[in-house]
């Protein structure tokens, strides 16, 4: 490793965490959702494990070898045996291990070794960043400041930077001429810091942040180990490269740099403009390993499976087939020394099977063994080692004795066949659940349009780049047809995006200046220039397949079942293959039944040897191990293709059996688009005045209503709309504001009460009649008959005293969403009840929810309330949901059972929800609760199938019914059914695949002409 020295450590800011709404233009299907919410209330679902992860590294290992869940098991309880290890979750089907462990304790190579020693192969992933992304709001930035020469330019620049949005903290240090600034990137960008520093008259410029970022470029040309110089050269003289380390073998690089310093293009561009363009540097898909290990293990069991087969069918042939052609029968009946050519030939093939193709059965039995565990492997060496060392026994047996006793040598290469043919089929079916992430890697587009300019600003050309080289701030050119490369906001142009793909949403989305778009998803018809905004992993397309990850790698506790069934499921096999062979074998010797149920050529030890091979082969863990993890698989895949993102294995068993789903009103069962409908004045006042006022005191409140309120009274004075707040109108907006209203100062804003400032030396309250109740101001009862009458007509009335006197109030309908009273009953008839909580009045909340036909209602809830109503449902055992836009819902988000985000848009990485609708459709509060119900009902059949199959097939190998039937089950038929067992649960589970959302016609068992 490699360290630039000028680069000098800051410390990460934490930032504290809390509600914050995006500003948008009044419509919530655009507000933010919370990332976290900074009570006490959340804290008892989540703070627990964040608490005891404080401090802690998080890495993934990817893990080969495994077949089944006792292999997890093992792989889980050897990493959890090392000190420091706080969780391990190791994932079969992902090959993946989830390690959290305390890096002052443990390294990540004491983890690796601990796998490797129990039996399997380990290698450290690289990291991945979104989880850092997400969870550092705020960064500490450092910055030269040049021109200082006293105190009072310190104390200028920090009262000019703590004025900044997104600024946390600014310290300056004249000495030095360095500042500190903590800021949020989300909010304001470096460049708009160094603007601010230089509008005031002083010099500035970046130098580098607390954010680091991790890359594995890989380097085309790299010959030698001048060529590796070089490049350690090039990197180490890079500002903002912090460490590397080259891999001349595999001709890659892995980068550490501090995105706010450095972009990633700047790291490949210098590496090819450093070596004069004899080296190429690019970017490492973290999904193309991936992709390309599931490619070669297919392939590698199919090259073993078509090696066994090659060698098998001779045995067959000369078993079976070669006795009745003349020619071929009196060769195979020489002898060649003591033995017969035809026993000889099978020993010779089989052989090769038996410990050439079939090694790896023995590799993995003896690590599994090794460390007192077993597996599947432990039970094909046992069927297959039997059979073949009981012929070579035989063999020899025949040889100096001149008994040529029976020999079963294509009974072992069967065997392993068809074993091998099944794990072929199990890796290609497995490698079909996970279809899902593999086509949204596929939306991302490989390559993007930049727009150049020249020192000017002025636009000269254009590059075509790698679309992983794509930084914040760059200027993408978007062609009809093509897809967007990056996430971020149209600075030109017009057109229509198909988002389908990724937020599951079917009509074309009309796109215009300031309008958000998202990577991956389609432009349809006119061409854009975008600014890029979110790159890399922190796109909406990165988090979601970092979510869809999470939740296939998350076990269902339904999944613990099979975990205890699989430890214990191989000894009891091989106890029951015991008590086969000498239950046979007893009878035999005691006569119990007639000898003519044994061969001439065989006798009752091989008779009941035979049986006992069969049990031994026929018995399957696997299927028990797959049922779970390969529907929770595909069901997360199914549910990100149609908008519905889900969290865990956990949250979709916990869905399947609610019985209460909560709904917030603002924003989740309304549009969220609130317009005042009413403005009365009760007072000596005009009307025009008495908007000015209350726009005046509602124009610094991020609250939807309140915002309403101001575009009302704009547009009674100027006839006219405001520009949304969001993009670049925010700014035109504020200025508009500034040249008509009037001064408000020491605003407060009470949450579920409303506002309060002082306007012209007097306070104005807007709000409820909490609100003015506590402040002691008196509604007349004509103003209170009219109120009333509005909420009655399902109205929010917003109240208005200024100087301590009642003067006015304003009347504001939010229409429901179309889809509601459908959505309600839909649920009615799932046996679901619904209930709807708000924080407005009794009267208006009772006339919303008899519009979409709710009967629970619980009204003037405060935000915190909200938790305590979910665990008054919960008392009685009950699982209970939440369903909330994010706006001051996150406490009860985080107390439900469930915690459905409602409308999510691209803000997905809700911590305290455990379902994120992506959409703002009621509709996928039922696809969520209908998949998680169709998905647990697969997995039932697939342990009823796999336990049936087991509980069926061991007996009937056995002999159970053989001495009423006569039938009997020879091993390498065994083998077979063994080995389609596991693919016919891999099947099974890929069977919802088909899954369609669920038409509320259907669910409400209407009938449309």
């Amino acid at each position: 490793m490699a360290r630039n020295p000028r680069d000098i450590q800051l410390t990460s800011a934490s930032g504290r965490r809390a509600i914050s709404a995006r500003e948008d233009d009044g419509n919530l299907e655009d507000v933010r959702l919370l990332d976290s919410y900074d009570e006490e209330s959340v804290a008892e679902k989540g703070s627990g494990r964040e608490a005891e992860e404080e401090g802690m590294r998080r890495i993934q290992v990817r893990v080969t070898g495994m077949t089944c869940s006792a292999c997890t098991a093992s792989v889980e309880g050897a990493i959890s045996t090392l000190p420091g290890v706080s969780r391990a979750s190791v994932s079969l089907l992902q090959n993946k291990a989830h390690v959290v462990f305390d890096p002052s304790v443990v390294k990540d190579e004491d983890i690796r070794d601990v796998i490797e020693d129990a039996g399997f192969e380990a290698e450290v992933l690289l990291e991945s960043n979104n989880s850092q992304t997400r969870s550092q709001k705020t960064l500490s930035g450092q910055f030269r400041i040049g021109g200082m020469t006293c105190s009072a330019c310190v104390n200028s620049i920090e009262g000019i930077l703590s004025k900044l949005p997104g600024v946390k903290r600014a310290v300056v240090a004249l000495a030095t001429s360095l500042g500190e600034v903590e800021y949020d990137p989300s909010v304001i960008r470096k460049e708009e810091i160094v603007n601010a520093i230089e509008d005031a008259g002083f010099d500035a410029a970046f130098l580098q942040s607390s954010e680091q970022d991790k890359a594995l470029l890989s380097v085309a040309g790299l010959s030698s180990e001048i060529d590796v110089h070089v490049i350690q050269g090039v990197l180490g003289d890079l500002k903002g490269v912090r460490q590397f380390a080259m891999s001349s073998s595999l001709s890659e690089v892995e980068v550490i740099f501090d995105p706010e310093a450095i972009g990633l293009r700047s790291i490949v561009d210098s590496i090819e403009q450093g070596t004069n363009g004899k080296l190429k540097a690019s970017v490492q898909s973290p999904y193309t390993p991936a992709a390309s290990n599931h490619v070669e293990e297919a392939s590698k069991m199919l090259r073993l499976f078509l090696s066994s087969l090659i060698l098998s069918i001779p045995v067959f042939f000369i078993r079976m087939v070669c006795p009745h052609i003349v020619f071929l029968s009196s060769f195979l009946v020489m002898h060649c020394g003591p033995f017969l050519m035809s026993d000889l030939l099978k020993w010779i093939l089989v052989s090769l099977v038996q410990f050439v193709v079939g090694k790896r059965f023995y590799v993995a039995a003896y690590k599994a063994l090794k460390h007192w565990s077993t597996n599947m492997d432990v039970l094909v060496v046992l069927g297959t080692s039997a059979s073949y060392f009981y012929s070579v026994g035989a063999l020899f047996y025949g040889a100096f004795t001149g008994f040529h006793a029976p020999v079963y040598f294509e009974t072992s290469a069967m065997i392993i066949t068809f074993v091998l043919l099944g794990k072929y089929l199990e890796v290609v079916a497995k490698g079909k659940t996970s279809d899902a992430i593999k086509k949204l890697v596929e939306l991302a587009p490989a390559t993007a349009l930049l727009l150049v300019k020249d020192e000017e600003g002025r636009y000269v050309g254009e590059r075509e780049i790698d679309a992983s080289l794509i930084q914040p701030g760059d200027i993408l050119k978007v062609l009809p047809g093509s897809k967007i490369p990056s996430d971020g906001i149209v600075v030109w142009g017009t057109s229509h995006a198909n988002e389908s793909m990724v937020t599951g949403e079917s009509l074309p989305i009309s796109k215009e200046v300031s309008s958000a778009v998202i990577g991956g998803t389609m432009n349809l018809h006119g061409a854009l220039h975008i600014r890029a905004t979110r790159v890399g992993s922190s796109t909406v397309l990165s988090q979601i397949i970092t979510l869809v990850e999470t939740a296939q790698m998350s076990k269902a506790p339904i999944q613990k079942f099979a975990d205890y069934v699989a430890g214990i499921f191989v000894p009891i096999v091989i106890t029951m293959s015991l008590l086969t062979f000498f239950g046979w074998f007893f009878c035999g010797m005691l006569g119990a039944y007639p000898d003519s149920w044994v061969n001439e050529s065989s006798n009752c030890f091989v008779f009941s040897l035979m049986f006992s091979i069969s049990v031994v082969v026929i018995a399957c863990p696997c299927a028990l191990g797959l049922a779970t993890p390969t529907a929770v698989m595909v069901a997360t895949g199914m549910g990100a293709s149609h908008g519905v993102l889900i969290k865990g294995g956990d949250a979709l068993e916990k869905a399947q059996n609610v019985q209460y789903v909560v709904f917030d009103k603002t924003g989740t069962l309304t549009q969220g688009k609130a317009a005042v409908s009413t403005a009365k004045v009760f007072a000596e006042m005009g009307l025009g005045d008495f908007l000015i006022l209350v726009a005046s005191a509602e124009a610094s409140s991020e609250h939807p209503l309140a915002r309403a309120v101001v575009d009302y009274a704009h547009h009674y004075h100027f006839f006219d709309e405001l520009p949304m707040v969001k993009g670049a109108t925010k700014q035109i907006r504020e200025d508009i504001l500034s040249e008509w209203l009037l001064e408000a100062i020491n605003f407060s804003a009470l949450p579920g009460r409303g506002v309060r400032c002082l306007i012209n030396g007097k306070g104005v309250l807007v709000g409820n009649r909490a609100l003015l109740a506590e402040n002691g101001v008196i509604v007349t009862k004509e103003a209170e008959d009219f109120l009333i009458d509005l909420e009655g007509n399902a109205k929010t009335g917003v109240l208005v005293a200024y100087d301590g006197t009642f003067i006015g109030l304003l009347g504001i309908a939010d229409p429901m969403k179309r889809e509601a009273a459908v959505v309600i009953e839909g649920l009615k008839k799932m046996g679901i009840h619904p209930v709807m909580v708000t924080g407005d009045n009794w009267r208006t909340a009772q006339a919303v929810a008899k519009e979409i036909g709710i009967e629970d209602v619980r009204a003037e809830v405060m935000p915190a309330g909200k938790a305590d109503v979910i665990l008054s449902l919960q008392k009685d055992g009950s699982i209970v949901a939440m369903v909330g836009d994010g706006i001051n819902d996150s406490p009860a988000l985080a107390a439900a059972d469930v915690g459905m985000a409602i409308g999510a848009g691209t803000d997905i990485a809700i911590e305290a929800a455990d379902y994120v609708l992506v959409r703002n459709s009621l509709e996928d509060v039922i696809t969520a609760i209908d998949l998680s119900r169709k998905t647990f009902a697969r997995i039932r059949w697939n342990y009823f199938f796999a336990m049936a199959y087991n509980v069926l097939a061991i007996p009937i190998a056995a002999g159970v019914l053989f001495p009423v039937t006569g039938l009997r089950m020879p091993p390498w038929l065994a083998g077979a059914c063994m080995a389609l067992s596991s693919v016919s649960v891999v099947c099974s589970s890929l069977l919802l695949r088909r899954y369609r959302k669920p038409r509320l016609t259907t669910i409400l068992q209407l009938t449309v002409e």
